[in-house]
């Protein structure tokens, strides 16, 4: 099985990035938009970086120029702030990931809205980027949906099976992280542990609900079982 987790409020919360988004923003483009109050979940990188210049009123062509040396400035400032503000791990992920991790009929990877760059230093301060060999980034395409196909790719190659959808369960704490799941026929599991309560969470039809990942026993039998018994767990 092909468990694809997201990374922002699902695995880890906290840390600069938002800060070092706005910061490269105004250096690339002069402007960061209405970042303030600009709602971030579930949305890939450049997703937002296309809202919130367009919403300023930069045009395609102009976003497009200074694109490069944006992600540029971005991962610098990145790294540079996640040193003194390092993210946090929610409770029971290293635990949980340590488990699967030893299992020979699991496979961790990760569909996140973040670009590569940003997952890495993320999850490499954290300590968690050695147990997910593949994944899809916002880098690979600006629609979440299209996330899954890249990450079942690169899961095919590097194990060398023939995984697909129903195969994988994706894993995420917004409504986007289980439409994208259902875009590729996985199994959708949601964390209650970002912005949205397990109740929001469920009316998307995730197969189950998890307040988050502190029961390690209960968080296993939701990821390796997610389309049986009842359809959420909660607290």
């Amino acid at each position: 099985m092909l468990l694809l987790f997201d990374i922002d409020g699902t695995l880890t919360i906290g840390g600069p990035g938002k800060k070092a988004f706005r910061v490269a923003l105004e250096r690339t483009y002069g402007t960061a938009g209405p970042i303030a109050n600009h709602d971030f979940s579930g949305k890939t990188d450049p997703l937002l970086l296309r809202e919130l210049l367009s919403a300023a009123g930069h045009t395609p062509r102009e976003i497009e120029a200074g694109r490069g040396r944006f992600w540029e400035r971005y991962l610098a400032e990145l790294e540079v702030r996640i040193a003194a503000e390092p993210v946090a791990v929610l409770p029971g992920v290293r635990e949980l990931t340590r488990v699967l991790a030893r299992r020979g009929d699991v496979f961790l990877g990760l569909v996140t809205g973040n670009v590569r760059g940003g997952a890495r230093l993320k999850l490499a301060t954290s300590g968690l980027w050695e147990h997910f060999p593949v994944g899809a980034f916002g880098c690979d395409h600006e629609s979440r949906n299209e996330l899954p196909h890249f990450a079942l790719d690169r899961a095919r190659a590097h194990w060398g099976r023939d995984f697909g959808g129903e195969d994988t369960v994706v894993i995420g704490d917004t409504p986007r992280d289980v439409e994208c799941g259902k875009a590729v026929g996985a199994a959708t599991v949601a964390v209650a542990t970002g912005r949205f309560p397990a109740a929001r969470l469920e009316r998307t039809g995730a197969d189950r609900v998890l307040p988050g990942f502190a029961d390690t026993r209960a968080s296993l039998a939701a990821l390796l079982s997610p389309r049986s018994c009842v359809p959420a767990l909660l607290p």
